[in-house]
């Protein structure tokens, strides 16, 4: 998913505001069926990493989401219109090899726009339920993060080990690219299923005629919700 403030306006403006947000993407997660596994929010955009447990199941969530957001914070500031800049974005991942990395992209980012030095310093993250074990109702683990060790701890230890190092630029080039422009990032092999699956291209250069089709869950497959800062 990829959500924007309108025009790089802000679309958070007190801890109350982030608090609210959290709150209600937690209703809507439970309510649509949809499981989140990583997010942050940032000043004027969020980023999320999500499995969809039906075809409807994202667009559902950000419907009741973006309704209830956006009616609190008219509320709250007195003001009208739009909040966000059109709809959200979003590409699928192959979670073979590319998972861990976009849970870096999306927590890193707080570090990149030089927000905190730490990543552990910004608080409005799932960094802390990964790698601290901070309480993160909102979380819900997806099995590449709970291969990473047979233990909380373990796991815990070896999350933190993946932020060493700032991400490269090839790894942050395709994850933007694939956001943007809708394509699916990961292998070609995966690539290929869920071509099959869609009835549609998933590569850039390569259009094709989408056809609505039902995505059952590949076990390789997640919906990858950012915004590009």
């Amino acid at each position: 998913m990829i959500q924007r403030g309108n025009n790089r306006a802000a679309c958070f403006f007190a801890d109350e505001d982030y608090q609210s947000y959290l709150d209600s993407l937690l209703e809507g997660a439970t309510r649509y069926g949809c499981n989140i596994h990583a997010y942050v929010l940032m000043t004027n955009h969020v980023h999320l990493l999500v499995t969809p447990e039906a075809d409807e199941s994202l667009s559902c969530m950000m419907r009741y989401l973006g309704s209830r957001y956006v009616q609190y914070v008219n509320h709250v500031y007195r003001r009208s219109g739009t909040l966000w800049e059109g709809r959200y974005k979003s590409s699928l991942i192959d979670s073979e090899g590319y998972l861990l990395t976009c849970y870096r992209y999306i927590e890193l980012n707080p570090v990149r726009a030089g927000m905190v030095e730490n990543v552990s310093g910004y608080r409005w993250s799932s960094y802390g339920a990964h790698a601290l074990g901070q309480a993160d109702k909102l979380i819900q683990d997806h099995s590449c993060y709970l291969a990473l060790g047979a233990t909380d701890e373990l796991r815990h230890a070896a999350y933190q080990s993946l932020f060493r190092h700032q991400m490269d630029e090839a790894s942050l080039k395709a994850i933007r690219e694939s956001v943007n422009s809708g394509t699916a990032l990961g292998s070609e092999r995966f690539k290929d299923e869920i071509e099959a699956t869609l009835a549609r291209s998933v590569r850039l250069g390569t259009p094709g005629r989408p056809r609505k089709k039902r995505i059952d869950d590949v076990t390789r497959q997640c919906d990858l919700s950012l915004m590009r800062k």
